[in-house]
């Protein structure tokens, strides 16, 4: 083989070699057919035609029964009156839904935070984002920042309380499983062992007894227990967000107690209800709904 034709064909070896490398070499994962998300894919897969839920065309809601004013009115979370009510359909519209579409499933409030498959698509029962809860359960963004407040008969010592450390000799009592109850336990300290119930209609018909001297919940909730259900009963006064948020293991971390729609554990739905409670807030509509539901619970005492 002549000398002077070795470079020639040294090259286009090499080339053949360089051609056979690249074609083994590992390619990019993405897949060309489908191109990046996009928000306006994102929206798209958030409407009704794309979401997974229970049954198809369909949003299934869960809250507990009774359903509490003033979340709900008429202890029917169907009518659209009250907050949570309002805000259910709310988030349902968002994602497509008309009314038609919703279904209302009870679930009691201890079920809906438990770990374990649930029987509904989110459900929506005054329950606080907590790390605690996360592990059992998705949430959505907070739809709505939550006060803490006591209740007392007007008569008796704990009424006259004007700080967290009046209330540590009063016999006290919470729901189970609440925020409120840890408010009980983490922050006011009591000197005895709260009582604690399975529903608020048990802590108040307690409360109205004289079984405890004061019980906690949050503070819409006590506006309405004070003017139409205990009237002989009195706010004595809300806690400080900053206090409950850095004291009481429900909140969270250190942030800000919010009530959030509850899902299930790696819900497919969470990431488009979030969104929708975004918009919602965004938009003004949590804002409005909150002062059309929720006007008349402002203005009680802060207890330091």
């Amino acid at each position: 083989m002549p000398v002077a034709n070795q470079p020639r064909r040294l090259a286009a070896t090499l080339a053949v070699l360089l051609a056979a490398v690249v074609g083994c070499a590992p390619q990019d994962d993405t897949d060309t057919a489908q191109p990046p998300r996009t928000p306006g894919a994102k929206a798209a897969a958030c409407t009704k035609g794309q979401l997974a839920t229970r049954t198809a065309g369909k949003l299934t809601v869960g809250t507990d029964k009774p359903a509490y004013a003033p979340w709900f009115q008429d202890d029917d979370p169907s009518n659209g009156k009250g907050f949570e009510s309002a805000v259910a359909y709310a988030v349902a519209d968002r994602l497509g839904y008309a009314r038609s579409d919703v279904v209302w499933q009870t679930v009691p409030f201890n079920t809906s935070v438990a770990p374990g498959a649930k029987k509904f698509d989110f459900d929506i029962n005054q329950v606080s984002i907590s790390d605690e809860r996360r592990r059992a359960v998705d949430f959505s963004s907070g739809y709505y920042d939550v006060r803490q407040a006591v209740i007392a008969l007007k008569d008796s010592d704990a009424a006259r309380a004007t700080s967290v450390a009046g209330l540590r000799h009063a016999r006290l009592g919470a729901q189970v499983g609440t925020t409120s109850l840890d408010v009980v336990n983490d922050l006011i300290k009591p000197d005895q062992r709260p009582a604690v119930f399975q529903k608020n209609d048990y802590a108040k018909t307690a409360l109205k007894n004289g079984q405890v001297d004061a019980i906690v919940v949050d503070l819409p909730t006590a506006f309405f227990i004070t003017s139409a259900e205990v009237p002989e009963a009195r706010i004595v006064g809300q806690f400080d967000p900053k206090d409950v948020k850095k004291d009481v293991k429900g909140a969270g971390g250190g942030r800000a107690e919010q009530f959030g729609l509850v899902l299930d554990k790696g819900s497919r739905l969470t990431g488009c209800v979030s969104d929708a409670v975004d918009a919602l807030r965004k938009d003004g509509t949590l804002g409005r709904l909150e002062k059309q539901w929720l006007s008349g619970t402002v203005g009680a005492p802060v207890l330091s």
